[in-house]
């Protein structure tokens, strides 16, 4: 080592550019010897860091340049590796690192054996694998912290609860057995090895330094190894350390507050507690570091930069805020807004960027922590052609190979129910042996097939259900029975397979074969599709040393291993745009920065829990807390302020409720006394951009067809429809759009009501209302519905109890002279130009002559105001059908024909009655002073539907939407946009 003054150890303030700041000095001081510029060596963080400094020789160098070596050390999170760059050929091989899917394995199988104390119960394959990610997290961190496993006898738990005091005698053992795990396979953690490296790489230095210059640049990382190697850097004769981001100004009872003392704890959310960290650990005291003297310098940003670090100063030093002149806390060139929720912000975000590029040569940029905002964005440019990836990558899950990889466990693992099925058959990559349409047209014709709720599991429930007898359903589930068989032979393994279980290995496999079936190739090939293969090849190369999966565990484990792969794009992005990730900004800059996602949770993110070790006993062992991350969060935020333009932008709501605004939001805003606007409100722009003219947007009324070619049939239950909402009426029976039963959902009020009806038309048909026919009948009906036991035990009360009344009534009304003559019977009668069709639950025949009209509800009836008000009519409709004979000769449970006048007009209702049983019996005309006498009813229900018949049907009138809100209960809102025009207009930037 040569014997220097002073370390060299240098800072590059974040007002000017990182990259070509230091390229700029190490080519004026090197530049002119061009093999001294290629001896040398330029230790980075990471390999984007890399990138960015080896773009910044290329920008500035005006000739053909040899560059320096540029070495990655490695990130704090040991995401990346020191290789061999800096071994010399014939030094001592390092055993080789564990892969850390095999480490993860082999933690979660040592987390399930039963001879391990302290865990009250085994974990599941999915729980082990998520502790064991979180056990290597602080293996990982005791490592590089050099803390010896014996530190952890020494430890008080104190009045730590006994939970942590288990969760130590577990890690204490696992600390003694790793060790033997790794030395039986002849291998050492990744930490461990990195370690060695740095180590060996600075006591080689420390006799025999490199020939030419070594430069440690940008790296933060206060692990040991690396603060013992860049000390080595800054001592040696041509070595020097460069900092990013030290506050130089920093008053020295500040720099003494943030590292702590005796009495007082480290500041550790400050953004600059981890360079003091590193600094402490290099033996560098804070007045040894100099300003970088090259780069370009402004003074409006470098006085940006110092109100940014002033404002996030420690909360003890503030005080002087109060006294400080407005001019003294402005922050020039930052303007920040607020946006409704999270879709106007990346809209807003978008419109920015793309704002930016109509400056030839300017340079933008997003940084966010939000990566679900960033995809927001990036899917927003695309809409103008531009293409700005996320450079951070996004996880394997949300990629196509990995998301038909979960589609597929999820399937298998909840037993083939229709609604994972499908989610599997209409997969993007889903295509058989055939073409990918023809798969498709097959998926979405079981998909019409299989509507309604599923009750047997597995394939063979959709044998079964395809299988039923339901007339209604015919057509649809025979042309399903023609393309289920061929996907049903590429499912039959897996379920095989899920159901027979044997662990982890023998459903890995069974998972690859039948993905190999359903997707082919296409599921493997791409980087996604290479990224899932390396990943699933691990899996199930390692899977004999993993934990115990069951079936049902394996989705949650296979989600877990592809949220921790992360895909980044490859390059050929928009010259000018970028969207980067907290770790890509660090060392770059744009001309115009735009920190979205600025809410608490998101930046900073949340510090997270750790399940080994709790704050008290982190601190005894000299870990960092948690909440350090808090201070990088906060460093990178002035890191990224020091461009010429900074825009902060955070949403008031995150979609379920309002969002709160980051401290680093508020610290800003308070220090400054409010943030400035943008010269272009990107907020209005982003919430006018869909919006249209603003002219205020009333329901849709379309008046095709013309009267000559309008609907001439019109059945007694779309009457309703046609007076309340007419445009409900013409999606229907004009467009021929009709509402779907959901996929596998749950027996809802609709299938309740036919349930209901067909066991009330085989007591009429069959047993001719002969009492306890109908409790018998329920039940049997009940034990072939496949119903859950929850949902029959809360409907069978109500049903039995109902019969029980309906029971009686009848056989009170036959007591009387009143006979049941018709059941579920339908006609027709062409009236008033138009033929009017309908459906009887049934026709009873008075003492007098005349007939009852009943139509049964399983829940309430319509009120008396909706009859009075003209709807409602359905009884009143078939009673006119009635009286012209629409139903003379429908079978029934008498004999002979059913005419006579409509005098009765009963709903029989499931709903509670007077004796707290169930079923009542209630008047659709009413029975006080002021309601509507039945002999009048069939009359003034044959004046509105004339009324309607000639307004909509014979005549032109326009299909208005919503006519009668309050009576009108369609399934076409989503049509006819209902939301958009309901209450509320759109009046452009108001």
């Amino acid at each position: 080592m040569a014997d220097r003054p002073a370390p060299a150890v240098y800072s590059i303030a974040p007002h000017r550019v990182f990259a070509d700041a230091l390229a700029e000095g190490l080519l004026a001081r090197f530049g002119d010897d061009r093999l001294a510029m290629a001896q040398g060596i330029i230790l980075v963080p990471n390999n984007r860091a890399a990138t960015a400094i080896q773009n910044g020789f290329v920008r500035l160098s005006e000739k053909g340049l040899l560059l320096p070596r540029l070495v990655p050390v490695g990130d704090a999170d040991l995401g990346e590796n020191v290789g061999s760059a800096l071994d010399p050929v014939d030094a001592e091989p390092i055993l080789p690192a564990i892969d850390p899917l095999r480490r993860q394995m082999l933690l979660a199988r040592l987390l399930q054996d039963e001879s391990l104390p302290g865990l009250a119960t085994r974990p599941d394959g999915a729980q082990a694998m998520r502790l064991a990610a979180d056990l290597a997290r602080v293996l990982d961190q005791l490592t590089v912290e050099r803390i010896a496993p014996s530190a952890l006898k020494s430890v008080d738990v104190g009045a730590v609860s006994d939970h942590w005091q288990r969760a130590l005698d577990v890690l204490d053992v696992i600390l003694r057995r790793w060790p033997e795990m790794l030395s039986q396979l002849g291998m050492i953690d990744l930490a461990d090895r990195r370690n060695r490296q740095l180590d060996r790489v600075a006591e080689r230095w420390r006799t025999s330094p490199p020939r030419g210059f070594v430069v440690a640049a940008g790296i933060s990382t206060a692990a040991p190894a690396i603060a013992a190697l860049l000390k080595q850097v800054a001592w040696m004769d041509h070595g020097m350390v460069v900092l990013a981001g030290l506050d130089l100004d920093l008053p020295p009872e500040q720099w003494a507050a943030i590292g702590g003392g005796e009495k007082e704890r480290a500041i550790e959310t400050h953004p600059q507690y981890h360079l003091h960290l590193l600094l402490d650990r290099m033996g560098v005291g804070f007045g040894e570091v100099a300003e970088w003297p090259q780069g370009k310098t402004d003074a409006k940003r470098m006085e940006r930069t110092a109100r940014v670090q002033q404002a996030l100063a420690p909360a003890t030093f503030t005080s002087d805020w109060a006294y400080l002149p407005e001019k003294a806390r402005a922050l020039s060139g930052v303007a920040a807004l607020e946006f409704d929720d999270p879709a106007h912000e990346a809209q807003g975000i978008a419109l920015a960027l793309r704002h930016a590029l109509e400056t030839k040569g300017q340079t933008a940029a997003l940084v966010t922590p939000d990566r679900t905002l960033a995809e927001r964005v990036s899917a927003h440019l695309s809409r103008w052609g531009i293409r700005a990836d996320d450079s951070a990558g996004k996880p394997l899950s949300a990629t196509p190979p990995g998301s038909f990889l979960l589609a597929l466990a999820t399937a298998a693992a909840e037993h083939f129910a229709a609604v994972p099925l499908l989610a599997l058959l209409k997969h993007p990559l889903s295509k058989g042996d055939g073409e990918r349409l023809d798969w498709l047209d097959g998926a979405r014709t079981l998909d019409r097939a299989l509507r309604g709720p599923q009750s047997a599991p597995g394939l063979a429930g959709i044998d079964a259900y395809l299988a039923q007898d339901d007339k209604r359903t015919l057509a649809i589930r025979n042309r399903a029975l023609a393309v289920w068989p061929a996907m049903r032979e590429k499912l039959e393994p897996l379920e095989a397979t899920f159901k027979a279980g044997g662990g982890l290995g023998p459903l890995l496999a069974a998972l690859r074969q039948a993905a190999s079936c359903l997707a082919g190739d296409a599921l493997w090939s791409g980087q996604d599709g290479r990224a899932l293969s390396d990943l699933f090849a691990g899996l199930e190369r390692d899977a004999a040393l993993g934990p115990q999966v069951s079936a049902s565990a394996l989705p949650l484990l296979l989600r877990q291993a592809l949220d921790g792969v992360s895909v980044r794009p490859v390059a050929g992005g928009h010259p000018r745009l970028f969207i980067w990730g907290l770790l890509e900004a660090k060392l770059q800059n744009a001309d115009v920065m735009i920190l979205g996602g600025l809410n608490e949770g998101s930046w900073p993110q949340l510090t997270g829990s750790d399940p080994w070790l709790a704050p008290p006993i982190r601190r005894q062992l000299g870990l960092v807390s948690l909440e350090h991350r808090i201070g990088l969060a906060s460093h990178d935020l002035a890191g990224a302020s020091g461009a010429k333009a900074v825009l902060l932008t955070r949403a008031r709501r995150d979609g379920r409720a309002p969002a709160i605004a980051s401290r680093l939001w508020l610290r800003l805003e308070t220090f400054c006394g409010g943030f400035a606007e943008p010269k272009t409100r990107f907020d209005l722009l982003a919430r006018a951009l869909d919006h249209g003219s603003g002219t205020r947007c009333g329901p849709p009324a379309p008046t095709w067809p013309p009267a000559a070619e309008r609907p001439r049939k019109i059945s007694v239950t779309e009457v309703d429809s046609l007076k309340a909402d007419p445009y409900a009426f013409y999606a229907r029976k004009v467009l021929g759009l009709y509402n779907l039963d959901a996929v596998g959902g749950e027996p809802d009020y609709k299938w309740r009501g036919i349930f209901l009806h067909d066991v009330l038309e085989q007591w009429g048909d069959k047993d001719k209302f002969r009492p306890g026919a109908l409790k018998e009948r329920l039940l049997g009906a009940f034990d072939a519905s496949g119903l859950h036991p929850v949902i029959r035990a809360l409907w069978e009360p109500r049903f039995l109890s109902s019969a029980e009344t309906f029971e009686q009534l009848v056989a009170d009304g036959r007591a009387e002279g009143r006979e049941p003559a018709l059941v579920e019977a339908e006609g027709f009668i062409d009236f008033a130009g138009v033929r009017l069709s309908g459906r009887v639950d049934r026709i009873d025949i008075l003492p007098s002559g005349g007939l009852a009209i009943i139509d049964y509800k399983t829940g309430e009836p319509p009120s008396k105001t909706k009859v009075k008000s003209g709807y409602a009519l359905q009884l009143g409709l078939i009673g006119l059908m009635a009286e012209h004979g629409a139903f003379a000769g429908a079978k029934g449970a008498t004999e002979g024909p059913v005419e006579g006048p409509a005098e009765a007009f009963e709903y029989w209702s499931q709903k509670r009655n007077k004796t707290g049983g169930f079923g009542v019996v209630a008047s659709a005309t009413g029975k006080g002073k002021n309601d509507i006498p039945p002999e009048e009813f069939v009359a003034i229900t044959e004046d509105a539907f004339i009324e309607a018949v000639n307004t909509w049907l014979l005549g032109d009138a326009p299909w208005t939407a919503k006519l009668r809100p309050d009576y009108a209960f369609s399934d076409y809102d989503h049509l006819m946009r209902y939301d958009e025009w309901q209450g509320r207009a759109y009046r452009g930037q108001d």
